[in-house]
């Protein structure tokens, strides 16, 4: 009865092909919706897909739903954007990883162009753009406020989701541990340069996902032209005091 048990286990192990990680921060409000879009895109994949939420310091009920969409959840208490997203791809049983924020939805065709592309071998991962669920002239303004510097300093680079299989993940260190913002374009930075070695191109899949303005929601719609000394905190990247007000602080995350 145990053999049999044990190999059944074995069995859903190698049938995962997609392992998606989120970091959750007290996220009761958002990531059921995140969990809900995954859902579907997940629909071609055929148990194949696992989802590893890592809770944060929660003290709300996003443990509660993240159990009840049958995620693997694990505890990281670090504030630490890198840390936490590299725990959950560390237990990651997947060939592929996709990392997605709580508080953002993917669009239904998202997993499956991760896979198309990918499997081409053309591509040694990527990111997604997308849109902010409401649009105003201050949330635009902002925004370019910050990619422009970002572009800058990084270069042509989409964020936002990003995938790539787990052997390249490793082979670039997952997300770099000693920044607290900004860790993302520096990701897809690494993940860039490592695909130019290996001949690969850095992709991006159009209009992927939907992702929260509670940022803009909680600090104003117009928050980067009235704080520029965030904008040099992200480039800057290991500001502890601007991180935590940016992710952790008087905020659900």
């Amino acid at each position: 009865m145990n053999e049999k048990k044990n190999s059944s286990e074995d069995k859903n192990k190698e049938d995962i092909k997609i392992s998606i990680v989120i970091p959750a921060h007290n996220e009761e409000k958002y990531i059921g919706k995140c969990l809900e879009s995954i859902s579907k895109a997940s629909k071609l994949f055929n148990n194949q897909v696992e989802i590893i939420v890592v809770l944060n310091r929660c003290t709300d009920r996003t443990e509660e739903i993240a159990k009840s969409y049958k995620c693997i959840i694990i505890k990281n208490n670090d504030k630490n954007l890198s840390k936490i997203r590299n725990a959950g791809v560390e237990i990651a049983r997947g060939e592929i990883i996709v990392t997605i924020d709580a508080d953002t939805q993917m669009n239904e065709h998202v997993l499956s162009k991760v896979e198309e592309y990918l499997i081409t071998g053309k591509y040694i991962g990527g990111g997604v753009t997308g849109k902010f669920e409401r649009m105003s002239l201050g949330i635009f303004v902002s925004t370019l406020l910050l990619i422009g510097p970002l572009f800058f300093k990084y270069g042509a680079i989409s964020v936002g989701i990003f995938w790539c299989y787990k052997k390249d993940f490793k082979s670039i260190k997952g997300f770099n541990e000693d920044m607290l913002m900004a860790e993302d374009a520096d990701f897809a930075k690494r993940l860039k340069e490592w695909g130019k070695k290996k001949g690969k191109k850095y992709g991006t899949i159009q209009n992927g996902m939907i992702t929260s303005s509670r940022k803009f929601d909680i600090h104003g719609d117009w928050v980067l032209l009235k704080r520029p000394k965030m904008i040099l905190a992200y480039l800057k990247g290991t500001d502890q005091k601007y991180a935590d007000e940016a992710y952790y602080e008087n905020q659900d995350r």
